[in-house]
């Protein structure tokens, strides 16, 4: 089955491509979550300009993105959580906490962006990846500290 894609689906396109699917996977998850419809005629000209839109939006969305790039510049994030011994954590720091101390801050990120590759559960100094778009990746520095024991 032929489908062209509505939207960037993970391993397997980007929006705007013709794609050939399995019966199953096209009907069954691609059509109903509107992530792609069927590729014919007509379609492919509705996607022409789609691609068009598509172009324009990504490079909208590519230009907001840098500008907030910019802002993490020096941008430096601080946790201060509880240890046990060798500086373990007694939990982690998720993509969530960085999301929150950001919002703090004012910068607004989905955590999903946040790319921690493995969880923070030691004390020390990180970098962490931000993909704020498909082409804009930025670095954020995030410090654990230790909580002073009571």
């Amino acid at each position: 089955m032929e489908v062209i894609l509505k939207e960037d689906v993970a391993k397997l396109g980007s929006r705007g491509d013709v794609v050939k699917v399995a019966e199953g996977y096209g009907r069954n998850f691609l059509l109903p979550k509107k992530l792609a419809i069927e590729a014919s005629a007509a379609n492919k000209s509705v996607i022409e300009q789609m691609k068009a839109a598509s172009v324009r939006r990504s490079a909208k969305e590519k230009a907001s993105a840098e500008e907030l790039a910019k802002q993490f510049e020096g941008v430096e994030v601080s946790f201060l959580r509880r240890a046990g011994e060798h500086d373990q954590l007694f939990g982690s720091v998720t993509s969530g906490d960085i999301a929150d101390a950001l919002a703090k801050k004012g910068l607004n990120v989905d955590r999903r962006k946040i790319q921690i590759h493995e969880s923070i559960k030691t004390l020390g100094e990180f970098t962490v990846a931000i993909r704020l778009h498909r082409d804009v990746t930025t670095h954020l520095k995030v410090l654990i500290q230790k909580e002073a024991a009571e």
